[in-house]
């Protein structure tokens, strides 16, 4: 037992991890220690005052007090320790510490023993009796010391009693030690659940890091993605108001990247997207304060506190960098590049009308002198936007008649059943044509209309529950702004009620955004939906960083995995943090959906990792409700076969 118990101790110094919040703990706790001991040293002497020597009533516990007195001072002045090695090293000198000191005390204290009598020495035994408790509650952090002063205290007390040929005290040591014991034991345990907590908090960071590395990074070139360039341009255009100074972004387009993907492969293709990463980094290295992003695809971006010349000038040299051959092993592939740049001066203030003010200047440079950098200016004020069109369009339009719904299957691997169906709006406008979803959904967001679009949708998703088989349920989305609107949230109960259908084959989808907007509220319209018996998703998982924490603080039933790390396979870390995403859902009997799985190699690797339910391009896209009967009622569902080549695979 005590060979355990020095084992895991040992393990708890030398354990870099655990080292800082031990010290951290005690930092709070052993100077209460000094303060009871020296207390405590100062009435064992009064008591013996009149019976004992000078110099141990008076010299030797002044003496200790004031080693005590220092030792707190450079307590509460301690610097905190750079490293977990400062650390363990400081833990090892306070366990060496705190066994000299309490020898120094029950060598005093047994020296005062021979000079008491029955009472005098049962206040001395009980000192010392005392000062194990205070330095095991003290020192619980640190239970090396904790057990070596117990060590220290206990065996020359004993020793010196029954030296002393006396039974009682005697008797009093040993039970003094069997009640350490239980208490070391008792120590024991609760720091090993420190330990473990300390470990857990650490892997929970860790996590969290890199999600935020993810969320913020594009996977294939390593530059900042399109998360983290518009974070990036709302800081600057913030600084800007403050300084009066110009804020510059940029849109660049490659101009023959389709064709050479589509000859040379994806492969080849995404190789070649790398290389272009390369030479803008090049750029943005020699550019103070440029943030250079890929958006998606072949689109890229910058970001700066530029003029309008400085802005230009960084144009062009993007422009011309991307204008030199790329040689890929026996390929020489050329690529060229059109650029788009506003100015904050060109908007009002809003990140979003500077991009679309860029976006705007990019469509004409690739029109009009592609390969060029296009300055949008007020002639380009003057025309049509396409935001302030699909505006208009969308407050005249009939949504009931206007907007219909896809669906995509959620497909198990070890059945190729359909579980879920996930409905997706669709928008084909009498004015405009097909408008995608996520233009006229933040659209529909930004006027106000969203509450009046998601029941209409969700209308026509209840209804279509109806005509799908028994055994395949439906996946709904609702905005951050429906999940934390109660009059909506009302509305949707209703619809449910008064359709008739089973609310328990209705899964709600809800996105990080939607839960951080209001989590209070969110929580309560949440605890009601599912009270109904609906289910709750989590959408889109892994691309904010403290999604973590919401698995803890909300009935959520079920995760997406954002596709984001489908894509990140390729890469070791990718794979890492995916395999560690799904042991937590594992952990947490979470059902676990991953989203954008697109090859048979890709479900090959999910499927080790452990992943059951996926969704993506490889089983279907999404498709009007007479496509998917009939491509469930097929003799053999296309979606049996990627499961079917897959496990093949595996």
């Amino acid at each position: 037992m005590v060979r355990k118990h020095l084992r895991e101790m040992s393990f708890g110094v030398s354990d870099l991890l655990v080292a800082k919040p031990q010290l951290d703990e005690l930092s709070r706790q052993v100077p209460l220690l000094y303060v009871l001991l020296s207390v405590n040293s100062l009435a064992v002497a009064y008591s013996l005052s009149d019976s004992a020597p000078f110099w141990l009533t008076t010299l030797m516990p002044v003496l200790l007090v004031v080693v005590s007195a220092c030792r707190v001072f450079l307590w509460m002045r301690r610097p905190t320790p750079p490293d977990a090695a400062s650390a363990r090293r400081a833990l090892n000198r306070i366990t060496v510490i705190a066994a000299i000191l309490a020898l120094a005390f029950v060598t005093w204290a047994l020296a005062l023993y021979s000079y008491g009598v029955r009472e005098e020495r049962a206040h001395i035994a009980v000192f010392m009796a005392v000062t194990m408790i205070g330095c095991i509650f003290c020192l619980m952090h640190l239970p090396q010391a904790a057990l070596a002063v117990t060590a220290v205290v206990t065996i020359p007390y004993i020793a010196y009693s029954l030296y002393e040929k006396n039974t009682v005290f005697a008797g009093i040591a040993f039970n003094t030690l069997l009640v350490m014991l239980v208490m070391i034991r008792v120590l024991m345990n609760n720091f090993r659940g420190f330990r473990e907590l300390v470990h857990s908090k650490e892997e929970m960071e860790r996590l969290g890091r890199e999600n935020l590395i993810l969320a913020n990074t594009d996977n294939l070139t390593g530059l900042s993605n399109r998360r983290l360039f518009f974070a990036e341009l709302a800081r600057m255009l913030e600084g800007a108001e403050n300084t009066q100074g110009f804020v510059a972004v940029g849109l660049l387009d490659l101009d023959r990247f389709k064709p050479i993907n589509d000859t040379h492969g994806h492969g080849v293709g995404d190789r070649l997207l790398e290389a272009v990463a390369q030479r803008l980094s090049q750029v943005q290295w020699e550019v103070p304060d440029l943030v250079v992003s890929r958006l998606g695809g072949d689109e890229f971006a910058f970001v700066g506190p530029l003029d309008k010349r400085s802005a230009e000038a960084v144009g062009v040299r993007l422009c011309e960098a991307l204008a030199q051959p790329f040689e890929l092993d026996d390929l020489v592939l050329t690529l060229g590049a059109s650029c788009g740049v506003a100015l904050s001066t060109d908007a009002s203030g809003s990140a979003q009308e500077l991009f679309n003010r860029a976006d705007y200047a990019l469509y004409q440079s690739k029109k009009n002198s592609r390969g060029q950098v296009c300055l949008y200016t007020l002639d380009h004020e003057r025309e049509i936007r396409s935001e302030e069109a699909l505006e208009r369009a969308l407050s005249t339009a009939d949504l009931e008649a206007e907007m219909q719904l896809h669906f995509q299957p959620v497909v198990h691997f070890d059945t190729g059943a359909v579980q879920f169906v996930e409905a997706l709006a669709r928008w084909n406008s009498p004015i405009l044509g097909p408008v995608r979803p996520d233009l006229f959904i933040a659209a529909a967001e930004r006027m106000g209309l969203i509450h009046d679009l998601t029941l209409v949708l969700f209308r026509k998703a209840v209804a279509a529950l109806g005509q799908l088989p028994e055994c395949v349920n439906l996946s709904f989305n609702l905005s951050a702004q429906d999940v934390t609107n109660p009059p909506t949230v009302l509305n949707l109960v209703s619809i449910v009620r008064q359709s008739g259908v089973d609310p328990r084959r209705i899964m709600l989808e809800l996105t990080e955004t939607a839960v951080m907007r209001d989590f209070r509220q969110a929580d309560q319209s949440v605890t009601l939906l599912r009270s109904l018996g609906m289910g709750i998703a989590l959408d889109d998982f892994g691309t904010g960083y403290s999604s973590l924490s919401y698995l803890h603080r909300l009935p959520i039933d079920k995760i997406k995995i954002d596709r984001s790390f489908v894509h990140a396979l390729q890469d070791q870390s990718g794979h890492d943090l995916l395999r560690s995403i799904l042991m937590l859902c594992q952990s947490m009997t979470l059902e676990c959906v991953v989203e954008g799985v697109e090859t048979v190699e890709q479900l090959a690797t999910l499927r080790e990792l452990g992943a059951r339910a996926f969704q993506g391009y490889l089983f279907a896209k999404p498709m009007p409700m007479d496509a998917l009967l009939a491509w469930i009622d097929a003799d053999e569902p296309e979606v049996a076969r990627p499961a079917r080549h897959a496990a093949q695979t595996v």
